[in-house]
């Protein structure tokens, strides 16, 4: 049985030194700008998996080249065009780490910013990602504020703080509809104190009336109301709201004298 057995074996020692030859082969050591212009070629093919492995490749044998440290951030460039978000930011913070002095550090934490931006998700799931993304975008106006990553950034910024207060919405929606009125006054109140410059303000405030006159506290809507005519007294909230806390309705073409007095009970109460 062991002779008939040999030529197995024989066959299985034949190719496990065919792997390690191959192995071997794809190893071997290259001048490192033939391996640099590679990678750049793959990524002017939208081959971004073999760019950042070739990227990746330069470092490994040439580490203490000057290419080295642009591979470093190339690779983290071509994770990030392949949709490798959470492979670009490793390669980032890596980057950060070894070369805070660069004179691309600006670029990199922008990249890293993308890399969290681009992941944000719908309202209605976990907003982890978006809140990693706007600490990112502020590093990067905080740090590099006259860059022009930073324009960006800050554009980015406002889309990202919209975005968050949006969840709050969904969340306070939910607890208004399910008649958990102190946890819905939660969810509008934060809104109303964290993103006061997002689109969601006018909805937030009108929400807070509903709450309150939901649970008799006709005084705390009255307040809420007269701030949401203070601020907007043309939008469509403005008018639901004077409604509930009034139980009047308020049309286009409402008097002066209307508006006054919620202007007046604005400075009564704040």
């Amino acid at each position: 049985m062991m002779r008939r057995n040999r030529p197995f074996l024989a066959l299985a020692i034949c190719v496990a030194l065919a792997g390690c030859a191959a192995e071997q082969e794809s190893y071997v050591e290259r001048a490192v700008h033939v391996i640099y212009n590679q990678a750049v070629d793959a990524m002017a093919a939208s081959d971004y998996a073999q760019a950042a492995k070739l990227f990746d490749e330069v470092e490994r044998q040439h580490p203490y080249s000057v290419w080295a440290t642009k591979a470093q951030l190339m690779a983290a460039f071509a994770y990030y065009q392949g949709n490798k978000y959470d492979e670009a930011v490793i390669a980032v913070d890596r980057f950060i780490q070894l070369h805070p002095g660069s004179r691309d550090i600006a670029y990199a934490y922008y990249l890293k910013a993308l890399s969290y931006y681009e992941q944000i998700s719908d309202v209605s799931r976990d907003q982890l990602v978006t809140e990693k993304a706007l600490r990112s975008l502020q590093d990067v106006v905080q740090r590099f504020p006259a860059s022009k990553y930073a324009r960006d950034a800050k554009l980015k910024i406002d889309l990202t703080r919209d975005h968050l207060a949006g969840k709050e919405m969904s969340i306070g929606r939910w607890y208004l509809r399910h008649k958990d009125y102190l946890a819905a006054i939660n969810r509008f109140k934060r809104v109303v104190a964290d993103y006061q410059t997002t689109t969601h303000l006018p909805e937030a405030l009108h929400r807070l009336v509903e709450a309150y006159t939901a649970l008799g506290l006709t005084g705390e809507a009255s307040k809420v109301a007269a701030v949401l005519g203070y601020n907007y007294p043309g939008n469509e909230w403005y008018v639901d709201s004077y409604e509930l806390a009034t139980g009047k309705p308020l049309r286009a073409e409402a008097q002066p004298e209307q508006r006054g007095f919620f202007a007046r009970a604005w400075d009564w109460a704040f």
